[in-house]
């Protein structure tokens, strides 16, 4: 996967899209990422023992990693994400618009 935990991105379809928002949680295995502040789903909860709150609660659903697409952070546009080899063998994600290092 070539979104990783505190990237710019902005939806791409869905919803919430347009809408700019960073990386909080990536889930490789099915494929998905929590975006902050976007994608909320309201979830009934019973009270627990102590400290659990009952009621309506607002939360950050998981969005399909094919819904979002990375900000570039040079050009300022979503772009898709290349990868590079520098010349000490380090691999780089790269901006396919502009050819910027991303990491």
């Amino acid at each position: 996967m070539k979104i990783r935990k505190d990237d710019s991105v902005i939806i791409i379809a869905g919803k919430d899209s347009g809408k700019k928002g960073k990386v909080r949680r990536v889930l490789p295995r099915e494929d998905r990422v929590i975006v902050e502040g976007l994608n909320m789903v309201k979830r009934h909860s019973r009270a627990g023992r102590a400290a659990r709150q009952a009621g309506i609660i607002e939360m950050e659903a998981p969005i399909q990693v094919s819904n979002v697409m990375l900000l570039c952070g040079k050009c300022g546009r979503p772009t898709r994400v290349g990868v590079r080899f520098l010349a000490d063998g380090k691999r780089v994600r790269i901006c396919t618009s502009c050819r910027e290092v991303i990491d």
